[in-house]
């Protein structure tokens, strides 16, 4: 497997939803829907699972688009302050 340093940070296109890649195995999603925002928290426990997240950090650039972290921070604080 490929290493990286984490966390990373990524984003569908459509700004809808937005994810913090805290480890190989952890992740945090924000989603904004009907004007409300949701945050989550999962652990790839299933191969299903781990095979999204390692996409989700080295396979990203045909679903997902690269943030930084004041980006992601951003819509969380958005998601805290509804």
């Amino acid at each position: 497997m490929p290493t990286t340093t984490y966390p990373q940070y990524r984003k569908y296109a459509n700004n809808k939803v937005y994810f913090k890649i805290l480890s190989e195995k952890e992740w945090e999603e924000v989603h904004y829907s009907l004007k409300k925002y949701t945050l989550d928290r999962f652990t790839a426990a299933i191969l299903p699972d781990r095979n999204y997240l390692y996409d989700l950090t080295f396979d990203y650039e045909n679903n997902w688009v690269k943030i930084d972290e004041e980006e992601y921070n951003n819509v969380k604080i958005k998601c805290a302050n509804q």
